[in-house]
């Protein structure tokens, strides 16, 4: 049973994650219809997060003084925990050196709203893990891999993520 509890956060954030829950609102009822009418949703839904990551990436890279580095990466993707991206997923570890970048988000404004939306565990899972194909994307434009371990969507009390070279 997937527990995703929103902690207390400023206003900016609270703004944030409503319109991360709107773009997966959007996601769900793109991938629900097309599964209603009978196409095979998932590897289109795929294709085209994926490619929205490498965009994402490409524009991450371009923030980096040097694109090699996991350090310089995690500053441009993540910041610090003070910022809006970080606070409105919770997030906390966030560690990076020579060749690797870890992050644990303890909240998903996507899973909140795919709950919302009455999906089941299994279907809020499946979003989660092609939703996560963009972060893969941006992995990809970095000339990294990302592993991802356990997930909010799957149950567990966090989202792993492990960006590598």
């Amino acid at each position: 049973m997937i527990q995703n509890n929103a902690n207390p956060v400023a206003e900016i954030v609270t703004v944030n994650r409503s319109q991360i829950e709107h773009r997966a609102t959007w996601m769900g009822l793109i991938y629900d219809e097309m599964v209603k009418a009978g196409i095979d949703a998932e590897p289109i839904i795929r294709r085209a997060i994926k490619r929205c990551g490498v965009i994402h990436g490409n524009n991450f890279r371009k923030q980096c003084a040097d694109p090699s580095s996991c350090v310089d990466f995690k500053d441009a993707f993540l910041g610090d925990e003070n910022k809006v991206g970080p606070q409105s997923f919770h997030m906390s570890d966030i560690n990076a050196d020579a060749g690797n970048v870890t992050v644990d988000f303890h909240y998903c404004a996507l899973v909140s709203a795919w709950q919302k939306l009455g999906f089941s565990d299994e279907t809020c899972a499946l979003l989660c893990d092609m939703a996560m194909d963009g972060d893969r994307g941006i992995a990809e434009a970095m000339g990294l891999t990302l592993d991802l371990g356990d997930t909010i969507a799957k149950g567990c009390q966090a989202c792993k993520l492990h960006f590598h070279k």
